[in-house]
This record gives C-alpha cells, structure tokens and sequence, in this order.
C-alpha cells in the first residue's frame, strides 16, 4: 500500500475538505506516518475515515476528530500540553509535531508500553509518557495550556480543571445524557478556555467516544 499517497488524500479529503484550516495542523498530519500506530491488522485501513480498534475499550480516533482536536486547542509551539488517555500514541506524537511540551497518561499498562514505542519510532523521544488514572492529571507538571482528553466522561475531572492554565484550553468529550430511546448516550465534544479564574464553554459538534476509565 503506498501509505504517503494515502496520507495525502485523507488530509485532503477527511480534514480540509471538510473545513479544517490550520496550516500547521495539516502539515503536521501530513507528515506523521498514521499506520505506526495502528494494529498491523488494520494497518491497511490506517488513513481511513473512522476509528480503528486498539483492543478492549480503546481505539485510535477518527483523523477528522483528531485533526479538529488539535486545530480547536489553538496550540502555540512551545506551550506545554497534556493527552488525557494515550491510546496509540498518535495524538501525542502529533502534539510533539506541532511543538508542544508533551506529557500523556494511559491507563492500560499494555497500551501504553505499545504507544511508547510507536511514539519513539516516530521519532519524538521527548513525549513524556505515564501509566496512571488520567482524571488526576499531571500535577507535578501543570499548569498546561492545553489539555486534550480522549475519552468521555460524566463531566470534567476537577483536578483537570485545576491544572489548566490561565488561558489555557480544554477540550472534552462530555456525556450529556441518553438519546431517544435510551440505548446510548449522546456525547458532546467542549471546549474549555479558563479565564480569569472562570470557565468559558463552547460545545463544538456531537461525538462518540470510549467512556473514560
């Protein structure tokens, strides 16, 4: 499979085209090699428009998803970040792409050791990486302008909320309730931004993720 042709037309297709515009988001994507990351089962589907399973309770999201996450965290290089929920290491290596001071937390050992070494292929030895319960966050190295979770949750962990900076932004997948009928809840990706002190919100779109552990 000619893996950079595919790259090319999934951030043609699935992130420009569908409105996203920043250009160091883009060219980020368009050079980190997705397929490192995903299971070699599935790393013929590595650019396709959906997330791919990483094995029970985890996967490694859609690129759309990833790419808005990462162009609504309006991240300045140099900034220090922190990835709630690890997964395949993709998002974290394209944090360190984009500039950021990187820290994530997974909290499946296995996972994590996995995206430890995806990340160090990739090339960004710098990514610090931890195995631990992400809704306690990173205190030792807060505050973050950014914070990223990649999983939803009920409402957000305070000591999150905590730990974000002054200016600062995070963005969430947020459970708001069952839809019609009951059979699952309705997610909400938001957009947190601390402002003297205070929370501002912005609901972005609606989301489906795994529930955060």
């Amino acid at each position: 499979m000619d893996f950079e042709r595919a790259r090319r037309r999934m951030v043609d297709e699935q992130l420009a085209a569908r409105g996203l515009r920043d250009p160091r988001v883009l060219a980020a994507m368009a050079e980190l090699p997705r397929h490192l990351f995903v299971p070699p089962d599935w790393r013929e589907q590595a650019y396709a428009d959906t997330p791919l399973p990483l094995g029970p309770e985890a996967t490694i999201s859609q690129p759309y998803i990833v790419g808005l996450m990462l162009e609504k965290a309006e991240l300045v290089a140099g900034e220090r970040a922190l990835e709630i929920g690890t997964g395949s290491g993709y998002q974290a290596a394209l944090l360190a792409e984009l500039g950021a001071e990187t820290y994530s937390i997974e909290l499946d050992a296995r996972l994590a050791a996995q995206a430890a070494r995806a990340v160090l292929a990739a090339g960004y030895p710098e990514v610090q990486l931890r195995v631990g319960d992400g809704r306690l966050g990173w205190p030792e190295a807060a505050p973050f302008a950014v914070i990223l979770v990649t999983a939803a949750a009920a409402v957000t962990p305070p000591a999150l909320i905590e730990q974000l900076a002054e200016g600062g932004r995070l963005l969430i997948p947020v459970d708001t309730g069952p839809m019609a009928g009951g059979i699952e809840n309705h997610q909400n990706l938001l957009r947190l931004r601390k402002r003297a002190g205070r929370l501002e919100t912005e609901r972005l779109l609606a989301v489906r993720f795994v529930p955060l552990r």
